[in-house]
């Protein structure tokens, strides 16, 4: 294993800084599935291991790496902060020298060109070592690894309709807070949306054409959205045709999530998120905030990447005027500034119930702003817990008996039409 950490600071690799700070939302992009899964918990023993693999120091671009360690990584909110040392005697590596390595080290064509912290399944040292980039010595690493392990902690997996009811009626609820669900066909899924899902090697499917996907499907069916008043409506619309979109869906209907949850891949265990949203912080199809964080879909990937969320004159940015410019079209007496720190949040939304599956549903989202991620840690206003769910089959039969499945789950004709046929498809058993 090694770390590959990039940055577009030019000088946080240099010897006499104190450290870096990562944002959270970069940690463990282009990584496969089966790594990150054992890195996401900054448990102690994970952070022994992240100090024990050697470490790329990267910038964006073709700038010269190093090559040393981490000395120490700590979680700050919604921040990872490390300091580091180099190896002594190895100085700055041209970057044209580790471009032959590329493919054998598992760095990927897009991944000098993003802020981020990967973590990779290969031995760097040797390679190195052999390629007389540094010394022989370094052929084997001096530190022995860490092994990283997980415990699960969770119960025992609902197994009926009836222990699945009694989990939620049995769970508190503070006051002033709504809860909402959200089911998975497997315990392995992750609170994304699909506009920020990747592939098993951790490279993204979408991210980086949120724009021209929002774009291409307007252009082709403009008819479709003429009667939606602002992008959040639209992208509504897109999410209901299956198009990637940075919303999340969620329901205020239980059992809708537990359909979800056993719907699919019957031999593996399911689940069931629970979310306690704070209510004075759930926002509308009509808020300021909503159009603000939805419009981001408009702006290009090379325009998102350009946004300094740090920067004192924020709302001076070309891409935040840009913003502006998108959200005054539905909001014409929206003022001209944006807090840099709301379009970095996740809120739950309530949207227009404009189609039969919203409204069968009890449809809600939550909608994920600019490299957000869903952190139990630091999403203070939205608490959530989880019901594991097993014997699909059984539990999708008894939710049948009180009429919740494809026909009324999914309302349009063709899909009664199936549930109806196989209903009453005759059977040898």
């Amino acid at each position: 294993m090694y770390n590959l950490l990039v940055t577009s600071s030019y000088d946080a690799w240099e010897n006499d800084n104190d450290g870096y700070t990562f944002d959270k939302s970069r940690f463990l992009e282009y990584t496969t599935d089966s790594v990150a899964a054992k890195h996401k918990q900054l448990t102690s023993d994970v952070i022994e291991a992240l100090k024990s693999y050697p470490t790329i120091f990267a910038y964006e671009g073709d700038e010269p790496v190093r090559i040393g360690y981490l000395t120490l990584v700590r979680e700050q909110g919604r921040q990872i902060y490390i300091e580091f040392e180099f190896l002594g005697d190895v100085p700055p590596i041209p970057f044209d020298q580790i471009e032959p390595l590329r493919t054998s080290l598992d760095i990927r064509d897009w991944e000098m060109n993003r802020t981020h912290w990967a973590i990779k399944d290969d031995e760097l040292l040797p390679r190195l070592a052999k390629k007389e980039l540094i010394p022989a010595h370094y052929g084997e690493p001096k530190v022995k690894r860490s092994s990283v392990s997980t415990i699960n902690k969770s119960l025992a997996a609902k197994r009926s309709l009836q222990g699945f009811i009694e989990s939620v009626l049995g769970a508190q609820t503070e006051q002033d807070y709504e809860v909402f669900f959200r089911g998975h066909a497997s315990k392995s899924f992750k609170l994304e949306p699909s506009v920020f899902r990747t592939n098993k090697q951790g490279d993204f499917l979408y991210r980086q054409e949120e724009q021209r996907l929002y774009q291409e499907l307007l252009v082709a069916n403009s008819d479709q959205f003429q009667n939606d008043s602002g992008t959040l409506d639209r992208l509504v619309r897109m999410q209901h045709y299956s198009l990637p979109t940075r919303l999340l869906d969620i329901t205020t209907n239980p059992l809708i999530a537990l359909f979800f949850a056993c719907k699919e891949m019957l031999s593996e265990e399911g689940e069931v998120i629970v979310f306690n949203v704070k209510r004075d912080e759930i926002r509308y199809f009509d808020s300021d905030l909503t159009s603000c964080i939805a419009n981001l879909a408009r702006l290009t990937e090379a325009d998102k990447r350009q946004i300094d969320f740090d920067k004192k004159d924020f709302n001076d940015q070309p891409a935040v005027q840009k913003l502006l410019d998108f959200i005054k079209q539905e909001k014409p007496h929206f003022r001209n500034e944006i807090k840099a720190e709301d379009l970095r949040r996740i809120i739950c939304v309530k949207g227009k119930r404009n189609n039969n599956r919203i409204t069968s549903q009890a449809g809600a989202f939550l909608l994920f702003g600019e490299d957000a991620i869903f952190d139990e840690e630091t999403n203070h206003d939205i608490k959530f817990s989880r019901i594991r769910v097993g014997d699909k089959s059984r539990i999708l039969r008894e939710l049948d008996q009180l009429n919740i499945n494809d026909s009324t789950v999914f309302p349009n004709i063709e899909n009664t039409a199936k549930y109806v046929a196989q209903k009453f498809k005759f059977t040898d058993d």
